[in-house]
């Protein structure tokens, strides 16, 4: 076997795959995680920025205005960071820097997860916060913090492991 071959086969995780090839597959799937993750943050940034424009918006007490305008940050910066990776790539297209693209690409989206993570929490938190009472908001947020994090933390760890 030449050494050509031995360097693609340690390295192609039994794919068959060139280093171009394998960053081409990693791009596609990385744009496919973006588009699930940034439909649904674009909701969610929706529905924060039609909040002041609802009439018991006036009746929201200090404590959940600056939740909801930490939350709109949040999402407009989770936003920015999802469509970080297309800009990279915009920035560096033909420049044969495809797994620099991404790698950048990549830990631009752990980024945006952990926003996305945040931001999810903190609009719960809001909503039991006016519906309920400060109490059920800081729980149901707990809650749902410790739900992601199992989810997207817990999870992917232990089938790491067991692989």
């Amino acid at each position: 076997m030449s050494d050509d071959a031995t360097d693609v086969s340690e390295h192609d995780h039994g794919r068959g795959e060139t280093p171009e090839q394998r960053s081409d597959r990693n791009w596609v799937e990385l744009l496919q995680e973006l588009r699930v993750m940034q439909t649904g943050v674009q909701i969610l940034t929706g529905f924060l920025l039609t909040l002041p424009f609802q009439q018991r918006f006036a009746e929201l007490d200090d404590y959940q205005i600056t939740l909801y305008l930490v939350l709109v940050v949040l999402s407009v910066a989770t936003t920015g960071m999802l469509a970080s990776p297309v800009a990279l790539h915009r920035a560096l297209f033909r420049r044969r820097l495809k797994e620099e693209i991404v790698t950048g690409g990549d830990r631009m989206t752990r980024v945006a997860i952990v926003l996305m993570a945040l931001v999810m929490t903190g609009a719960v938190m809001l909503v039991f916060d006016v519906v309920v009472d400060r109490v059920a908001g800081l729980v149901v947020g707990a809650s749902v913090l410790g739900v992601l994090l199992l989810l997207w933390v817990v999870v992917p760890v232990v089938v790491h492991r067991r692989s």
